[in-house]
């Protein structure tokens, strides 16, 4: 029996890279970003800091926050017909 190969981060090196003006030290304005209940976000991965990250799938849609748990906060998302419901760190929201 052979074992299902990759993980996680799987065929996702274009995907996951950063470009070179982008490299370096991570932003601590993103890091600490406050939102609120009901606004509109798009999931970016940050690369570089892996907790709090959501599937690499996911990269690029947009969804709505529901609330927060932790540090992280709750993102409501449509795939096809179905919410689903992300668990994601501020690092890896943009502010719409």
């Amino acid at each position: 029996m052979v074992n299902r190969t990759g993980g996680f981060r799987f065929k996702t090196r274009n995907k996951l890279k950063k470009s070179i003006k982008e490299k370096g030290k991570i932003s601590l304005t993103k890091y600490f970003q406050i939102l609120k209940t009901g606004d509109k976000v798009c999931l970016s991965a940050e690369p570089s800091y892996q907790k709090g990250m959501f599937f690499p799938r996911y990269q690029g849609r947009m969804g709505t926050i529901t609330g927060k748990r932790g540090n992280c906060y709750e993102v409501e998302v449509y795939d096809r017909t179905k919410k689903k419901l992300f668990i994601v760190h501020p690092i890896h929201l943009k502010k719409l």
